[in-house]
């Protein structure tokens, strides 16, 4: 069951919206249909699904739409044609549509919001704004403090929870949000561009906060930004809007070597791909390499030859005839623990991280699956395509 989904969503600001929509069915742009109705675009035909756990990054430039269908989600902004379904309580709910009681609900038990410019209140003490929600809802003071003090002390706030916005950074008052959209519980958490208003030190270490806790929490996250680097490195799913409309939505990898677009392809000209692209993106598929005698080839003489079991997972290597070492490197950062002749890593290694690897090597770098079965092979080639942002051929 999806998070949220988005059926066909139109949103126009203006208390005369039918020929505006019939403009929208026409396929007229949002300057188009202001001049001609004085009605302003807001979102056009979204449709959109945003899996449980995830978090999906919508962007685009100022004005491009995407704060306003992250506001559809909870109702802060009305819908004038379509669906909004949120997973609440076991079932989806059209929030476009649906009673005042039921929204109420979805507000307080399933959706929470994180603003861009904090919205803590300046006379309560950094416990009292991360409760403000379980206090809404009339949970008791020492339940509520007990939840709170928990995630205060998850955003690494515990010492400060006596303190008043005032005496926090900017930093820490973003993780005050934070902390209190964890309390609540929600399991959908829409953010918009909430680090934007931070520098870029901070932010960076808040997007890297903020990807822990979600190992950890797995949400379900909607998040705003027009910063492609944020995009691309928070994003499971990226929405790219234009003009009211998704004009691409897909993985980091499928934006960067495939733009939709002109609009798309200006985002990403300047991307670095390093922690971008992994093996899937980047790699020569095991069905293509060269195979002798149950052996893979490395190299276009044969001499270094890999070994597969009937599962196609590397067992051993020979160079020149003689027996070599097999490496594994780590899951995670795609370290090695000791030195080998060729170096088997998942799958999911990063672009960067196979350019770490292959300076500890003369030889391919082996990638395998999540079941140790031969994936694919990086090179030079592989890693040079990479960074020309081409797809694998």
């Amino acid at each position: 069951m999806a998070a949220v989904e988005f059926r066909n969503v139109d949103i126009v600001f203006s208390k005369e919206q039918k020929t505006a929509l019939k403009m929208i069915d026409e396929g007229k742009s949002r300057s188009e249909i202001l001049k001609t109705t004085g009605a302003v675009l807001g979102a056009a035909g979204v449709s959109l699904t945003i899996e449980r756990g995830s978090i999906c990054v919508l962007m685009g430039l100022s004005g491009s739409g995407k704060s306003t269908i992250l506001r559809a989600i909870n109702r802060l902004n009305e819908v004038a044609r379509g669906e909004v379904l949120v997973e609440h309580k076991g079932q989806h709910i059209d929030v476009a549509s649906c009673n005042e009681k039921t929204l109420r609900d979805v507000r307080i038990n399933t959706v929470s919001m994180v603003f861009q410019q904090f919205g803590l209140l300046p006379w309560r003490t950094v416990r009292e704004n991360a409760g403000f929600g379980l206090e809404m809802r009339g949970i008791p003071v020492d339940e509520r403090n007990r939840i709170v003090d928990e995630k205060l002390a998850m955003v690494g706030l515990t010492a400060w929870a006596d303190k008043y916005a005032h005496e926090l950074s900017g930093g820490m008052q973003q993780r005050v949000g934070l902390a209190r959209a964890f309390a609540t519980d929600a399991d959908i958490l829409l953010m918009d561009e909430p680090f934007s208003a931070l520098d870029p030190l901070i932010r960076d270490k808040l997007q890297d906060e903020l990807l822990d806790l979600q190992k950890r929490i797995q949400k379900t996250i909607v998040f705003v930004s027009h910063d492609l680097d944020e995009a691309l490195k928070l994003g499971n799913k990226i929405a790219i809007m234009e003009g009211g409309r998704i004009v691409q939505e897909g993985t980091a990898e499928d934006i960067l070597l495939s733009p939709a677009n002109d609009y798309v392809a200006e985002f990403v000209k300047h991307m670095n791909p390093l922690n971008v692209l992994r093996g899937t993106a980047v790699m020569r598929p095991a069905e293509t390499l060269k195979r002798e005698d149950g052996c893979v080839l490395l190299d276009s003489e044969g001499a270094v030859k890999v070994a597969v079991d009937p599962e196609d997972r590397p067992i051993s290597v020979t160079l020149n005839g003689r027996e070599g070492t097999l490496g594994i490197a780590e899951q995670e950062d795609g370290k090695l623990k000791e030195d080998c002749d060729v170096i088997v890593a998942s799958v999911d290694l990063t672009l960067k991280a196979a350019i770490e690897l292959k300076r500890q090597t003369d030889n391919p770098i082996l990638l395998v699956d999540n079941l140790g079965r031969l994936a694919g092979l990086c090179d030079d080639d592989e890693i040079y395509r990479g960074l020309l942002h081409r797809a694998s051929a």
